[in-house]
């Protein structure tokens, strides 16, 4: 079996640590909501962005492997793998946050062309993927964080949620991608 190293925080009151990751959760999406609804706000001439849209479908689908295999490795009790699967898939998943929001800062959002019963189906998706990418900011790092201070038990609990909400956002960040990407100027 393999031993886990200290926490890395010491045991004590994490009452400010909670209050900083609340209020991450909180800033997160709505520094996405001011990008979102005020475009031109913090644009810069001659940005060259656009190939950032693929590179975060690149940054999604790793984050989605990097989720199931940190998956399987807890699940056959690797606990020292699961920790750097999901720590890369953390940090990716932070670059992808990064490189969404510089994107978002420089180009107005691309409307989706399709029609049919495929419009339909691109709604559904991006819908479901905006809310529950809401949702993910916080459970991730309160996941992360039981985590560190080695609360095994709250982190298992909250990561029942996190792990299948996540990696719905992944995916789904993928597909919206490949859907919408013809209709990129």
């Amino acid at each position: 079996m393999t031993t886990i190293s200290k926490p890395a925080l010491e045991p004590g009151d994490y009452t400010k640590y909670k209050v900083t990751l609340g209020i991450l959760a909180a800033a997160v999406p709505l520094v996405v909501a001011v990008l979102y609804y005020f475009p031109e706000t913090f644009r810069i001439p001659g940005a060259q962005v656009k190939f950032l849209p693929a590179l975060n479908a690149v940054l999604n689908s790793l984050t989605a492997i990097c989720l199931v295999v940190g998956y399987m490795f807890i699940r056959n009790k690797q606990v020292l793998q699961h920790r750097a699967m999901m720590g890369t898939a953390f940090l990716i998943s932070s670059l992808f946050l990064i490189s969404y929001v510089i994107y978002h800062s420089q180009e107005a959002s691309t409307k989706f062309g399709g029609e049919g019963a495929i419009r339909y189906v691109y709604f559904f998706l991006l819908l479901t993927h905006i809310t529950l990418a809401i949702v993910t900011v916080g459970l991730v790092l309160f996941t992360l964080y039981f985590a560190l201070t080695q609360q095994f038990e709250k982190h298992r609990r909250i990561a029942r949620w996190t792990f299948p909400v996540w990696l719905y956002v992944s995916v789904t960040g993928v597909i919206v991608y490949f859907m919408i990407s013809p209709y990129y100027t």
